[in-house]
């Protein structure tokens, strides 16, 4: 069942090749899928190690040292952990040391046979059109038929496209992929999101979450019972950055609670708080979650971007 999308992961995503080095960080509950693409790697490189890892408390936590010194040592690391790798230290020190790693947190089985089976090249296009037609621009307005109503500004800020091919030395990405996104200027985002589809780390939503934003921070948040575990999460002012914007470009992804797949959605947009550092902004610290919005209507600069879900660039 998993050894077809470890196969695209090995081969399609990461070229792994019989030279090089290839290692897995997994956790108790992503142990099979960590297992499966241990096997599989095997069968193409001999160098090939597999490494359990804590499950910390939030997506953004460093992984313990020796996985960090770990991470310095291999050409390809996949990350299939319970939280995320992508936004600390260790990730992007094995990434400066040239290793091509893909992140995916809280992956399953059925997100593995469903949404890698893309056409990459097909998602990468979009992705490029996309930026095109956001690059140099200053003013990102969202709105959506449910509320939101939110502008955020991201001059001199570079989109990133992730498109599933990590063949580059250093190269980084999710997997699933499938999205655009950037690190809007901090202290300069102001409106009110609601969050309709789910929220990382918690889930679907089980009532809509309507988010207030003053001055690049969260100010308040009202909804049910996820909005209440995610208010106990926000320890720090920090942890309230609006951390990142992006957009979904992954045809075949679906929602299903899993932000992984969820941000990945086409006709879908996401915000994050927290840690923005390790993707062209500066707020770091151990804490990074999306709220993913279905069908949004995106304009940049007054251009048309997106209306109700649909890609007019």
């Amino acid at each position: 069942m998993l050894d077809k999308p470890s196969k695209i992961i090995l081969k399609d995503c990461m070229n792994l090749k019989k030279n090089e080095s290839c290692l897995i960080v997994t956790d108790k509950k992503l142990k099979q899928i960590g297992n499966a693409l241990y096997k599989n790697s095997l069968k193409i490189s001999r160098n090939s190690k597999l490494v359990l890892t804590n499950i910390p408390a939030s997506h953004g936590a460093e992984p313990p040292k020796n996985i960090a010194v770990e991470m310095l040592k291999y050409d390809v690391i996949l990350m299939p952990t319970t939280k995320s790798l992508s936004h600390t230290r260790a990730r992007e020190n094995a990434s400066r040391n040239g290793a091509r790693i893909a992140s995916m947190p809280g992956i399953t089985a059925d997100m593995m046979n469903r949404a890698l089976n893309a056409d990459f090249n097909k998602i990468k296009k979009l992705n490029e059109r996309l930026i095109s037609k956001l690059k140099n621009k200053n003013k990102i307005k969202i709105i959506t038929k449910k509320g939101t109503n939110i502008a955020f500004y991201v001059k001199s800020r570079k989109w990133i496209g992730d498109d599933g091919i990590y063949t580059k030395k250093g190269s980084f990405g999710n997997l699933p992929a499938g999205e655009i996104f950037t690190a809007p200027l901090e202290n300069k985002t102001n409106g009110i999101i609601i969050a309709d589809a789910s929220v990382g780390g918690l889930g679907k939503v089980d009532k809509n979450i309507r988010i207030y934003v003053k001055n690049g921070f969260i100010a308040d948040v009202h909804g049910g019972k996820i909005t209440n575990i995610f208010k106990k999460l926000l320890k720090k002012k920090l942890y309230k950055n609006v951390a990142e914007l992006g957009i979904g470009t992954n045809y075949k992804a679906k929602i299903t609670g899993n932000v992984l797949e969820d941000e990945k959605v086409l006709g879908t947009c996401h915000i994050a708080f927290g840690n923005n550092r390790h993707f062209g902004g500066k707020v770091d610290v151990p804490f990074h979650v999306d709220f993913v919005v279905k069908n949004p209507t995106i304009y940049a600069d007054k251009v048309l971007i997106m209306e109700n879900g649909k890609v007019k660039a």
